[in-house]
């Protein structure tokens, strides 16, 4: 190696960063003491084979093809892969490489990213736990939504409608009663529409809704129904999305945003016109 070329590796020799020169044709031609260090192989036995010998199988066609764009006059940079060393460790490396036509080399210095990898890779396994954990309580949160519901709508809601019924008709009879009591009765027949009217409005807002039955599209499309039916406000709904690319806990965050937003036009907003469109 020419002496120019030699005294700028020197300067590399005391890094701890990967530092090489590599032959067009892919063997290690220059070594600085990292990269035995970090192999575990001798400069010997580094230099016998090529470099591609060492590189982890599953990152050997991404690294050819990054290679292949390198000696194209395409400088690598930040390119991530894996190595094998001797001991059968696997080493992460970051790749910063520029290749010099004129000399038919490749200069190349690689960090050490094993540490940051693994600790990337627990974060992921972490996120993934956690969310499944999360998936799991939403499901369980959203099974006894279900059955509440259910229990008011078809438990609670019906006996409150047949006592309005009961309360009604008497009502109706009662017109020998003296007028305090016959006041009282129509008061008590309001209050009895007023509880049917809040148990319906319960049972709204905490009903998960027919996703898994219906799709995302569909229950949506009922949900807006619903509101109309129990306000009397009219809601439209509209849709332009790919419901096979939405995931069932995906829909099911959007159906309770919706559900939340109307309730809150429901008790707050005064509304005469409401429009959903996802």
């Amino acid at each position: 190696m020419p002496d120019e070329e030699a005294r700028m590796f020197t300067l590399f020799e005391m890094t701890p960063d990967l530092v090489c020169i590599v032959s067009k044709e892919g063997y290690f031609q220059k070594i600085n003491p990292a990269v035995i260090k970090k192999l575990g192989y001798s400069a010997e036995e580094l230099m016998a084979v090529p470099v591609s010998t060492f590189i982890h199988p599953d990152d050997r066609e991404a690294t050819a093809a990054k290679r292949a764009k390198l000696l194209n006059n395409d400088p690598l940079l930040n390119f991530q892969n894996r190595y094998c060393t001797k001991s059968g460790n696997i080493l992460w490396l970051e790749w910063t490489s520029i290749y010099l036509p004129e000399k038919e080399i490749v200069f190349a210095i690689a960090k050490d990213i094993t540490v940051h990898k693994q600790k990337e890779r627990e974060l992921q396994e972490n996120y993934a736990r956690f969310r499944q954990l999360a998936v799991h309580f939403k499901n369980g949160i959203e099974k006894d939504r279900k059955q509440f519901a259910s229990d008011l709508h078809e438990d609670l809601g019906q006996l409150a409608t047949a006592v309005k019924t009961e309360i009604e008709w008497l009502s109706s009879e009662a017109h020998s009663l003296p007028p305090h009591l016959h006041r009282h009765m129509q008061s008590l027949a309001k209050t009895t529409t007023l509880l049917v009217n809040n148990i319906r409005k319960m049972a709204y807002a905490i009903s998960p809704g027919d996703i898994a039955d219906l799709g995302l599209d569909a229950a949506l499309q009922m949900l807006a129904e619903e509101f109309s039916a129990l306000t009397g406000i009219c809601c439209g709904y509209k849709s332009s999305f790919n419901e096979k690319a939405v995931t069932y806990e995906v829909g099911l965050d959007v159906y309770r945003v919706c559900q939340e937003a109307l309730l809150n036009i429901m008790q707050h907003a005064g509304a005469s016109l409401v429009s959903i469109f996802i």
